[in-house]
């Protein structure tokens, strides 16, 4: 499977790596307020870039600014950054980029630029551009994709600049790059696309800004084509997926108060790691290192778990049972699943005993789960569209 770096820990390529935050626009759209200094879930979006940069291992980081440039200089400052002023903002958004590289560092060899107002990408998104960017065969300049679409920050080798700074800005930093080769690489990274120009657009990435450790079921998607999933294993997870929203959607009419995108996202990626020894707890290691912990933690748990009465049913009980009723891609009970287990280890009496306690611990979550449905669980199993395993 292809490499997936902890974006906790600092690359080594990214020592040579410099950053320009583009903060120079009159936020015309936004009615007043600057979009490179409102909140987003305690933040300044200034800071946040700040953070994801930094915390993915670059630390050269160039913030240039125009309009209200004393505002934008003041927070730059704060967080630690350096600021260049743009006199000519008013020309456009690669006025602003000329005056960012033309303050670059000599020892810079690649370079990322973003606009202060797509402010969410994650770390996992820069490390893996700096690390395709590393790589002997990398072209010039490298594009997060999701979904098929370019996002930001786009990374590009710093020997380019020059020519953007000589560049006569027609058609801006798109146009000036297109001479130049270019990879679209895929991030599991909806957000390297959420920009804010509206207002209504901050009220989105607001609420974005406080669930960056969950990946929507896009980014699932997206997460199992990187890592290369075969046919069967997409339609078993797309199994789970199915039964587990079924489930969640039962028990919130109910009013469970689920996390329904949580438990979507967390049961396409349950088995992301399979075929690797312990393949839950690797999946949990790898969606943590991607900034997904808490789809992290129900992944890492989905193999077994014991339930104490008193505990309530969560996210992470819903993905582990909905596993247990999806065989491949179609529909089997409880007993049927195990029951297969049994048979295939019935040689060994340690195994034997190991999948018996498994299988009492999903029973017994199972009752649960169905004492606090409002319907029959064969009805709510009805709407999967998943075909059982056994006809009657």
């Amino acid at each position: 499977m292809p490499d997936t770096t902890d974006p906790s820990r600092p690359d080594p390529w990214a020592v040579g790596t410099a950053a320009v935050i583009l903060a120079g626009g009159l936020s015309s759209r936004m009615l007043g307020p600057l979009k490179p200094l409102l909140p987003l879930a305690g933040q300044t979006a200034l800071a946040r870039l700040a953070a994801t940069l930094r915390h993915a291992g670059v630390t050269d980081i160039v913030v240039a600014g125009g309009h209200r440039h004393d505002e934008i200089a003041a927070e730059a400052a704060r967080l630690g950054l350096r600021f260049v002023y743009n006199p000519y903002y008013e020309t456009g958004m690669f006025s602003t980029v000329r005056a960012a590289l033309a303050v670059l560092p000599p020892t810079a060899a690649q370079v990322l630029i973003t606009p202060a107002d797509v402010p969410l990408f994650r770390p996992a998104t820069v490390v893996r551009l700096l690390g395709r960017a590393g790589a002997p065969d990398a072209p010039p300049v490298l594009y997060p994709s999701f979904a098929g679409e370019r996002g930001h920050p786009p990374c590009l080798d710093a020997t380019l600049a020059p020519a953007i700074l000589a560049y006569d800005g027609d058609g801006g930093l798109r146009a000036a790059l297109a001479p130049y080769p270019f990879e679209e690489l895929p991030v599991a990274d909806a957000l390297t696309l959420a920009d804010m120009d509206t207002p209504d657009d901050y009220a989105v990435l607001d609420v974005l800004a406080g669930r960056l450790d969950i990946p929507t079921p896009a980014e699932a998607e997206a997460l199992l084509a990187i890592e290369a999933v075969p046919p069967q294993g997409l339609a078993h997870a797309r199994g789970v997926a199915a039964v587990a929203v079924a489930l969640t959607r039962g028990l919130n009419a109910a009013g469970a108060g689920l996390d329904c995108e949580l438990i979507e996202a967390a049961a396409l990626l349950h088995d992301v790691a399979k075929g690797q020894p312990h393949h839950e707890a690797a999946g949990g290691r790898l969606l943590d290192a991607l900034g997904f912990s808490r789809a992290g933690a129900i992944v890492a748990a989905h193999r077994d778990i014991d339930l104490p009465p008193q505990a309530p049913v969560t996210e992470r009980e819903i993905v582990y049972l909905a596993d247990k009723f999806v065989h491949g891609s179609r529909l089997v009970s409880v007993p049927e699943r195990f029951g297969q287990k049994l048979a295939l280890f019935a040689h060994d009496p340690e195994a034997v005993a190991a999948i018996t306690r498994r299988r009492s611990n999903a029973l017994a979550i199972l009752a649960r789960v169905e004492r606090a449905l409002p319907r029959p669980l064969a009805d709510i199993l009805a709407t999967t569209g998943l075909t059982p395993a056994r006809q009657p």
